[in-house]
């Protein structure tokens, strides 16, 4: 129960100051994050969580499903036909040259043996916009920005999970819950995807049957529905529930857009809920002891992390027709989020040699990519002119008095 008084506190103030979280670096993450610091054990000692509690890894889990599967429904499979290769590129170049420089750094500054070094960056590998929700969310900024940034981030957290599986696998002894042949970790995505495709195409064939349809005022539950059901047959399946969730996201948008729009509000607060307790949990893991654990190297490693992917993914937008000022804003915008938190806890629970190091570098790599990214999102925002801020509706006559200064950047 203190947990649940913690998070309708800190709730109740996210809700009473948002004019100060959108217009400032005070974000409402920020805001979560340290409160679960506070009241941690490291601190107040309201609430002890440790990195093995099962509610850190269910809140995580919840909140990325939930991220992704909203996230999914803002995708046009029509503009992604005919703009997939900047994501392609930044996934197919940007994501590994990533990998393969945070593993470097860590092998080289914190001391890991390679396999783990290489661990530790799948883990952090996948960029994942979540806290940038002035950029993402945002119809002023470029829409092949947007695009580009919501499209790499769903898709790159499901495919860095068989990585990880088969680096644990590969780092030694493990205490069994990630020991798994290299078919079923192949298998893993592919189901996803079918799951994610499959169902929403079944249900819309449900809803379009004679007998059957949903009542107009249930219409929002439809997606939530479908959400559950892949959410549990995922999980039930072992199949990779953030690929499906992105996947099942765009096709329900695509086959029924009255679905999508009925049930938009609510998924947004639903995303937004499970992601400021997922945020509460995981800043209760904070504790004094944590950054203590961590060496000068590695301290090293974690300002590096937070910059590596911006060479990276410069590299792999290179010679495209996004501008410089849009490839800066796609480099940074790359925190770690919450598919590094689930797969950090998995490489803690394996049982490798070296768990506990690589989950400290991660567990602080991402406290500190969530600040810098989440504090930075209403700044770079100004840059494309975004005189309405996420979190701040404006009136029809402020809107009509603040002409954009720059048309052809606000409708790309």
């Amino acid at each position: 129960m203190v947990l649940v008084v913690v998070f309708g506190a800190a709730l109740l103030v996210a809700v009473l100051l948002p004019g100060l979280a959108a217009r400032t670096v005070l974000s409402t993450s920020f805001l979560f994050l340290v409160g679960g610091a506070l009241v941690s054990d490291g601190f107040l000692g309201l609430i002890p969580i440790t990195p093995d509690s099962e509610i850190v890894s269910v809140t995580a889990d919840l909140a990325l499903f939930a991220v992704l599967f909203t996230d999914g429904m803002h995708v046009s499979l029509l503009k992604l036909r005919a703009n997939w290769r900047n994501p392609a590129r930044a996934l197919g170049l940007g994501m590994p040259l990533a990998f393969v420089f945070m593993a470097l750094v860590t092998h080289y500054l914190v001391g890991l043996d390679w396999t783990t070094s290489f661990l530790v960056g799948a883990v952090l590998a996948p960029t994942d916009p979540v806290f940038a929700s002035a950029i993402v969310g945002r119809a002023e900024v470029p829409a092949k920005l947007r695009q580009l940034l919501n499209v790499e981030s769903g898709i790159n957290d499901g495919l860095a999970l068989p990585v990880v599986l088969v680096l644990i696998a590969a780092a030694g002894p493990t205490a069994g819950s990630a020991d798994a042949s290299g078919f079923t970790i192949a298998l893993e995505p592919v189901l996803g995807l079918a799951f994610g495709v499959l169902l929403p195409l079944g249900v819309d064939g449900l809803v379009r049957f004679r007998l059957l349809g949903a009542e107009p005022k249930l219409q929002p539950l439809l997606p939530l529905a479908t959400g559950i059901i892949l959410y549990a047959t995922c999980h039930l399946t072992h199949a990779n529930p953030y690929l499906a969730a992105f996947s099942a996201g765009a096709v329900l948008a695509h086959t029924s857009p009255e679905a999508k729009a009925s049930f938009e509000p609510l998924g947004e607060a639903l995303a937004e809920l499970t992601k400021f307790a997922a945020l509460l949990v995981f800043g209760a893991l904070l504790t004094p002891r944590l950054f203590g654990d961590l060496s000068w190297g590695g301290c090293a490693a974690v300002v590096l992390a937070i910059f590596l992917v911006l060479p990276a993914l410069l590299l792999s937008l290179f010679g495209t027709r996004i501008s410089r000022k849009e490839r800066l804003v796609a480099a940074w915008f790359g925190p770690k989020g919450f598919a590094s938190v689930v797969y950090g806890l998995l490489v803690l629970q394996s049982g490798i040699p070296q768990a506990e190091e690589a989950f400290t570098l991660i567990a602080v790599c991402i406290a500190f990519s969530i600040i810098a990214h989440s504090s930075t999102d209403v700044l770079t925002a100004r840059a494309f002119d975004v005189d309405v801020l996420a979190g701040i509706p404006a009136g029809r006559e402020d809107i009509e008095a603040q002409p954009l200064k720059n048309p052809t950047v606000a409708n790309p």
